[in-house]
């Protein structure tokens, strides 16, 4: 499989991108290059090899959920510029 110029506008133009005609020549050149190496990659034997997602093993240390006192309402209303009915007041961001 290749990639055209035309391949290449159609996608520059679902992601609004504005490209030059040199822009567009060297993305479908760089394009195609990926594609053949995926392509040789494909040629590989992968029989008997592992599938894995990292290639050092890595695992996530957790900790112990520990219950503990935390802030009190007023505590952590405190340093709050404005608040209101016991919560922060944050300027409205919608239009």
């Amino acid at each position: 499989m290749s990639i055209t110029v035309k391949d290449v506008q159609h996608v520059a133009g679902l992601a609004r991108l504005q490209l030059s005609p040199e822009e567009e020549a060297m993305i479908t050149e760089q394009m195609n290059a990926i594609l053949q190496y995926a392509e040789k990659l494909s040629g590989l034997d992968t029989e008997g090899v592992q599938p894995t997602t990292h290639v050092l093993h890595v695992s996530n240390v957790m900790r112990e959920d520990v219950v503990k006192e935390s802030l009190s309402l007023e505590e952590a209303l405190l340093n709050a510029p404005e608040e209101e009915d016991g919560q922060f007041k944050v300027p409205a961001v919608l239009e």
